[in-house]
């Protein structure tokens, strides 16, 4: 016989999930806000807004960090927590949590999506977008960069 006293699994779960699909679901679509233009990198740059609690945040975080690790070169990948950071959410415009705005090799911005967004659909987005992160990465100007093996002469 079941106690009445103790809830039933599938009761709690009936409230969790579609309250998780709520937050999951819930502004996932293009935002048509202002279009910034940030300092360029020299890369696409893919900003992700948000916080380390945040649901979407956290399901985003391993893929983002996927992303980061196979195109190192030709995508710059920046997740900033607007607790530590909270003018960032004035800076980018970006009220909202879970916020990836796409910006181009010299700063434009190109698009943005707010809540939850997969490594699969940040690719497709970038090659709907025109930005083929297939390419080799751009080749820095001879005299650019420092010698990897410089060594000072001490005297």
């Amino acid at each position: 016989m079941e106690n009445p006293l103790l809830p039933r699994p599938c009761m709690g779960a009936m409230f969790v999930v579609p309250g998780l699909a709520l937050l999951l679901i819930a502004g996932c679509q293009q935002s048509s806000g202002v279009h910034l233009t940030i300092p360029a990198t020299g890369s696409p740059r893919l900003v992700d807004l948000g916080l380390t609690f945040c649901l979407p945040c956290a399901l985003m975080a391993p893929d983002l960090e996927e992303l980061k690790r196979e195109y190192a070169g030709r995508l710059e990948v920046d997740f900033i927590d607007t607790l530590k950071n909270p003018d960032a959410k004035t800076q980018y415009n970006a009220p909202f949590c879970a916020t990836q705005i796409f910006l181009d090799a010299s700063g434009k911005e190109l698009s943005r999506h707010v809540g939850y967004y997969s490594k699969k659909d940040i690719l497709a987005k970038w090659k709907e977008l025109g930005v083929d992160l297939d390419a080799p990465p751009p080749q820095r100007q001879p005299g650019s960069v420092a010698p990897a093996n410089r060594t000072s002469s001490g005297g």
